[in-house]
């Protein structure tokens, strides 16, 4: 959640599930999202205007069962909506599956898949200069082991 954005955390984290889960590459629309809770939970009574309304923070007391529904059909807990952990992980997590399904990320992970430590290891330094060179951000790795090579220049 960035610091300007006033919204309630829950208007935040919905709108963000809405932004960053994508099936077949594209994003999901307020009534698409409410017409596939209702195919899969007919007893919900959710429509467009009202998730609209939830990730505005126009509207912010839904109920436990919309929530427990919005959470099953983007794949994350309930927690997501209330634990400040639980999102941040979540978000971490569905980046990187969209970050997987960008065009040419899965060609580069197969092509890595079973090569040396050490070769790998020179493969993400070149990369990490060519997300320099375009202006990407560093990747924060939890994966990675702290003090690799070139991670200590404090540039």
């Amino acid at each position: 959640m960035s610091e300007t954005d006033d919204r309630p955390a829950l208007a935040v984290r919905l709108d963000d599930l809405f932004k960053t889960v994508r099936p077949k590459g594209r994003r999901w629309t307020n009534a698409e999202v409410a017409e596939e809770l209702k195919r899969v939970n007919p007893e919900i009574k959710a429509g467009g205007v009202y998730l609209s309304q939830l990730r505005t923070g126009k509207r912010s007391n839904p109920s436990p069962d919309l929530l427990a529904a919005l959470a099953r059909f983007f794949g994350v807990s309930v927690a997501y909506f209330f634990d400040d952990e639980a999102a941040e992980s979540a978000l971490g997590e569905i980046a990187a599956i969209e970050a997987l399904r960008q065009a040419g990320v899965r060609s580069v992970a197969m092509r890595a898949a079973g090569m040396k430590k050490e070769n790998l290891e020179a493969i993400m330094a070149i990369m990490d200069q060519y997300r320099q060179l375009q202006g990407l951000p560093p990747v924060n790795d939890p994966a990675e082991p702290t003090g690799s090579a070139g991670s200590s220049d404090p540039e």
